[in-house]
């Protein structure tokens, strides 16, 4: 049971975009903060690359290496059937990427869940149309964008076939049933906007980044809808 235990705590720590308390450990494992301490110490005893601040929490230290990441059967299902609906509702870039994905998971499991998870009994089935709707490959373009804070000069059309031209500063992508929204700044209108991806015409980059202010981030948008 402790053996699990350090072996989950490591996992938490991995994925932890911040410090963990010792208090939050204990509540979640339902044992005491005296505990954690000792699982703490053994896991540093055994060379793990852990590191802990009195009054701030545990960490990895970064520039370690950690073996890979032991998947219960429910956490190989939900990757399953995430990277197959990527495979399904997205251009070609990113769905080459999931399949290549399955197969470095695939590579690092135990031979005796290795079969399991490559032939789960999950499918994602979409009626999405797929890159074919994206002329020049928008999709791809949008998210390349997106990573590199690049402008946009984009020329949409609207439901109600109003035709504009833009220079956008896009931020983040959401897919929903059967259509991709971006979302972005939108320097016409100095404000956020949303768009339908398969209702560009076209979208052409500008060669300039961007660089988000306070209250313009995708984050900033998500917070208050």
């Amino acid at each position: 049971m402790r053996l699990i235990r350090l072996f989950e705590i490591l996992d938490d720590l991995r994925v932890a975009r911040r410090p963990i308390s010792a208090e939050t450990l204990a509540q979640k494992y339902s044992v005491s903060v005296r505990t954690i301490y000792r699982d703490m110490s053994m896991l540093q005893g055994l060379g793990a690359p852990v590191r802990g601040e009195g009054g701030i929490g545990y960490q990895i230290e970064g520039g370690f290496f950690l073996p890979p990441l032991h998947f219960d059967e429910n956490e190989l299902d939900a990757l399953v059937l995430g990277l197959r609906m990527v495979s399904s509702r997205s251009d070609k870039d990113l769905s080459d990427a999931a399949s290549r994905t399955m197969g470095k998971i695939s590579a690092v499991l135990p031979e005796q869940v290795r079969e399991r998870f490559m032939d789960a009994p999950l499918l994602a089935h979409s009626n999405f149309p797929g890159e074919g709707q994206f002329e020049g490959n928008i999709l791809t373009m949008l998210r390349n964008a997106i990573n590199r804070k690049e402008r946009l000069n984009a020329h949409y059309v609207s439901l109600e076939g109003v035709a504009t031209q833009r220079i956008i500063q896009p931020l983040g992508l959401t897919t929903f049933d059967e259509v991709w929204l971006l979302t972005a700044w939108c320097e016409s209108k100095d404000g956020f906007r949303n768009f339908r991806v398969d209702k560009f015409k076209s979208v052409t980059g500008t060669d300039t980044l961007f660089h988000i202010r306070p209250g313009r981030s995708f984050q900033d948008y998500i917070k208050n809808l």
